[in-house]
C-alpha cells in the first residue's frame, strides 16, 4: 500500500476526535439526537482546522445505517456518532459513496456546473437516506452560479443537504448565508496541537523531544494540518537511531530556516544596554549563517508580541500560545522594558517588516530598524522631562507656556506694549504761510493718493520704544490737537484715520465747477511731526492752478479706489452708436450679428455699453466671433466713441422685446419704415415696427 501522509492517515472519523472545535461538534451532535437536520450548512474558518473533516463526519452520521442505540439497543452506535463500520460509513470514508458528492468549487464554479447540480438534486438518493453535496472552497463560486442555486437552497427536497466549506465567508452572498446554518471554526490551541503531535509520535514509534514538538506546534500557527505536514517533513529528515527517527529542536529549526528565540533575547538585552555594536554583530552573524532578513524580522515581530503579552498578563496568560520554556524566556525579556517601550519596538519592527517585502537591500533596512530600537531608549517622554526640571527655572516656564492653550499663549496688546513715561508735550510743527482758498483740483493724482496712504500708515503705526532721551507721551493723557494747513487752509483737528473722500464731479468748461470738500490730513497724535513731514504737508497745501479746457472737457478716468473721486462719464448717444455698429456689421457680411445687435437692449453703465441679446451664451460666442468684435470696435472708433462694448446673453425673448429693432440705413428695414403707408399705419394705430421680413427671396 502506498504511503499516506500523517494529515490523511490520522484524519478524525468521529466528532470526538476533532480537536479544538467543541462548540461545533456539540451543536451537531445535539441536532442529530433531536432530529433537527438543516438543509444547508456553512463551515468557515482558518485553514487546516477541520471544516471538510466535520462535513464528512456529519455526512457519515446522516447516512449511517446503524440505528442510534439507547432505544433500539445497538451496541455499535449508542450516540449520534457514526459507527464507522457500516457500508455507508466505509464508502464515505474512502470517498466512494454514490449519494455523497464532494465537489471542488474552485474548479467547478460556473453556472453550468451549478445547473447540473440543481437538476441532479431533484432525484432521490439511490441507496442512502440523504443525498449530500459538500462544496469545498465555496467562496470561489461565481455570483451567477450562487443565484442559480438560491431557489433550490431555499426550498430543497427533503432528501438533500448542502454543506459548504470556505476560508472566506464574506465572499459568499448574504442571500446564501441567510439560508444556511453558519458555523465559525476556531484556530486550534497550542496545547491541543501539542497533545495531538505527542500522540501521533507515540503511535508512529518516533522519539521526539518536547522542545521539538513545541516548535512544530508553534509553527502550525493554529492549523493542525500545517503542524502535521511540518512533522511529516521533520520525520523524513530526522536521524535514525536503532531504526527509530529522533526529532530534536535544532534540526527542525534548520529545516524551517528559523533561529532559536535565545537570539532575540540577546538582542533585547543589548538594546536595553544601548549597545549598537553588539546588536549589529549579532545580526551579522545570523545573516552570514544564511538566514533570510525577512524570516528574521518575522520571528522578531512574533517574539516582541509575546513579550508584550507577558508584560501585560504575565507568563501564564492564555494570550501566549507557546511552550513553558518560551514563556519563561519572554518573561525575562519583558522585565527589561516598559509597556510603552515594547509597544514602540513592535510598531517599528512591523514597519520594518513591511518595508522588507518590497524594497531592495533588505539587510540595510533590517539594520536600520534595529538601530532605531537602540536609539529609542535614549528618548524621554515629555512628562518625564518636565518632572525632572526645577519648578523655578526659565526652561520649565517656557515649556509650560508652550504646552498651554493657544489662546493663553497669545500675548495681549496691553501686555506687549512698552512702558511709557510722562514727558512734556511736543512742540507744535511750524505752520506754513496762510494762503487764500482755491478751488479743489478736478481729480486726485495717483502720486498724491499714494503719498497720503504712506503717511497714514506711518502715523497710525505703533511707535517704537523710545530712547531714554527721546520725549514720549503718557498713554492715559488725551492727545493734543495739532493744527496744520489743509487743502483749503482751514485748521482742523487731526484724527488717526482720514475719512474717505466723496465723489466730486469733474469741472466743465461751460459751467463753474463746484468746490470739492476738503480732506483733512491725518496727523498722528502719538508723536510730533518731523521737519521733513511738516515741509511735505506744507507743499501739498500750496494752491493749485486752475485747469483750463477748451470745448467740452472729457472726464478724467480713474480706476480702483480713486474712482470714487472721479466724475461720472457723460451719457452717450446709444442709438447713434448702435446704428453705426449694426451698419458696419451689415456691410462686412455679418448680417446675423447685425440683426442680433439691432434687436438687443443697449444700456450704459459708466464707461461700458452693455448689449443684452436674446440668445444663449454658446450661440452668442459663435455669432460674435473675433472678426465681428473687431468690426464693432472699428465702427465705434470711427464715430469717436471710447466706451467699452460688452455683449450679454439674455433669457428667451426678454432682450428682444425690450425695444424695437434699429433700422439700418439702406436696408430693407429702413425702406419699410420710410414707406408712407407704414408711417400712416403707425400714426393711425399708434404702433411700432419690431421686425421686417424680406419675402422677395422666398
Amino acid at each position: 500500500m502506498a504511503y499516506q501522509v500523517l494529515a490523511r492517515k490520522y484524519r478524525p472519523q468521529r466528532f470526538s476526535d476533532v480537536a479544538g472545535q467543541e462548540h461545533v461538534t456539540r451543536t451537531l451532535l445535539n441536532a442529530l439526537a433531536q432530529g433537527r437536520i438543516a438543509h444547508g450548512y456553512i463551515f468557515s474558518g482558518h485553514r487546516g482546522i477541520g471544516k471538510t473533516t466535520i462535513a464528512r463526519i456529519l455526512a457519515m452520521a446522516l447516512n449511517c445505517r446503524t440505528p442510534i442505540g439507547s432505544t433500539t439497543g445497538s451496541p455499535q452506535r449508542p450516540t449520534p456518532e457514526p459507527c464507522g463500520v457500516c457500508e455507508s460509513c466505509e464508502e464515505i470514508r474512502l470517498s466512494n459513496a454514490v449519494d455523497v458528492l464532494e465537489i471542488d468549487a474552485a474548479t467547478n464554479r460556473g453556472i453550468d456546473e451549478i445547473r447540473e447540480l440543481r437538476e441532479a438534486a431533484r432525484y432521490r438518493p439511490s441507496r442512502d437516506r440523504y443525498k449530500i453535496y459538500i462544496l469545498d472552497e465555496a467562496h470561489q463560486i461565481t455570483d451567477a452560479a450562487f443565484n442559480a442555486l438560491l431557489k433550490t437552497l431555499e426550498e430543497p427536497p427533503d432528501h438533500v443537504v448542502f454543506m459548504m466549506a470556505t476560508t472566506e465567508p464574506e465572499n459568499i452572498p448574504q442571500t446564501i448565508r441567510s439560508r444556511c446554518q453558519h458555523f465559525s471554526f476556531h484556530a486550534v490551541k497550542f496545547d491541543d496541537i501539542l497533545a495531538q503531535l505527542r500522540a501521533i509520535a507515540t503511535q508512529e514509534n518516533i522519539v521526539a523531544e518536547d522542545a521539538a514538538l513545541a516548535l512544530l506546534a508553534e509553527a502550525g500557527d493554529g492549523s493542525m494540518r500545517d503542524a502535521l505536514s511540518i512533522m511529516d517533513q521533520a520525520i523524513a529528515s530526522a536521524r535514525l537511531e536503532n531504526g527509530q527517527p529522533h526529532l530534536d529542536a535544532e534540526a527542525i529549526r534548520e529545516l524551517m530556516g528559523s533561529v532559536p528565540n535565545t537570539v532575540f533575547e540577546r538582542l533585547l538585552e543589548a538594546i536595553s544596554e544601548n549597545q549598537s555594536a553588539a546588536v549589529l554583530e549579532e545580526l551579522n552573524r545570523l545573516l552570514n549563517a544564511g538566514n533570510s532578513p525577512v524570516q528574521l524580522a518575522r520571528q522578531f515581530v512574533r517574539y516582541l508580541r509575546n513579550t508584550i503579552m507577558a508584560k501585560i498578563g504575565g507568563e501564564q496568560t492564555d494570550l501566549l500560545q507557546i511552550s513553558p520554556d518560551e514563556r519563561a524566556r519572554v518573561g525575562r525579556s519583558a522585565l527589561l522594558f516598559s509597556e510603552e517601550d515594547l509597544t514602540r519596538f513592535l510598531q517599528i519592527m512591523l514597519r520594518t517588516f513591511d518595508e522588507l517585502n518590497y524594497r531592495q537591500e533588505q539587510r540595510f533596512h533590517l539594520e536600520l530598524g534595529l538601530i532605531k530600537l537602540v536609539h529609542l531608549q535614549r528618548l524621554l517622554p515629555v512628562e518625564e522631562f518636565l518632572s525632572q526640571l526645577p519648578p523655578g527655572t526659565g526652561a520649565a516656564r517656557s515649556i509650560s507656556s508652550a504646552t498651554s492653550s493657544p489662546a493663553a499663549s497669545r500675548p495681549s496688546p496691553a501686555a506687549t506694549a512698552p512702558p511709557v513715561r510722562a514727558t512734556p508735550p511736543p512742540r507744535p510743527a511750524p505752520a506754513a504761510p496762510a494762503s487764500t482758498p482755491e478751488p479743489s483740483r478736478p481729480a486726485f493724482s495717483p502720486f498724491e493718493a499714494d503719498r497720503q496712504r504712506k503717511i497714514t500708515s506711518e502715523d497710525t503705526a505703533p511707535a517704537p520704544v523710545a530712547a531714554p532721551s527721546a520725549p514720549s507721551i503718557e498713554a492715559a493723557t488725551p492727545a493734543p490737537s495739532v493744527t496744520t494747513p489743509s487743502v483749503n487752509s482751514v485748521p482742523v483737528t487731526s484724527l488717526p484715520i482720514a475719512p474717505p473722500a466723496e465723489p466730486v464731479p469733474a469741472p466743465m468748461a461751460a459751467q463753474p465747477a463746484p468746490a470739492a470738500p476738503s480732506i483733512p490730513e491725518p496727523v498722528a497724535a502719538s508723536r510730533p511731526l518731523t521737519p521733513l513731514e511738516a515741509a511735505s504737508r506744507a507743499v501739498e497745501a500750496a494752491p493749485a492752478k486752475p485747469s483750463m479746457r477748451v470745448g467740452v472737457a472729457e472726464p478724467e478716468r480713474t480706476e480702483g479706489a480713486l474712482a470714487l473721486a472721479s466724475a461720472p462719464a457723460a451719457e452717450a448717444d446709444l442709438d447713434h452708436i448702435a446704428q453705426a455698429v449694426c451698419s458696419a456689421l451689415e456691410r462686412e457680411g455679418h448680417g446675423t450679428a447685425s440683426v442680433l445687435l439691432s434687436s438687443g437692449n443697449w444700456t450704459q453703465q459708466g464707461d461700458t455699453i452693455q448689449v443684452e441679446v436674446a440668445i444663449k451664451r454658446m450661440m452668442l460666442s459663435l455669432t460674435m466671433n473675433a472678426e465681428a468684435e473687431k468690426i464693432c470696435k472699428n465702427a465705434m472708433r470711427s464715430i469717436g466713441a471710447t466706451q467699452k462694448l460688452v455683449f450679454v446673453p439674455g433669457e428667451g425673448n426678454r432682450a428682444a422685446g425690450s425695444k424695437p429693432a434699429i433700422a439700418i440705413t439702406g436696408s430693407i428695414q429702413s425702406a419699410a419704415l420710410e414707406n408712407p403707408l407704414v408711417q400712416k399705419a403707425k400714426e393711425l394705430f399708434r404702433g411700432e415696427i419690431r421686425s421686417v421680413l424680406d419675402l422677395r427671396d422666398k
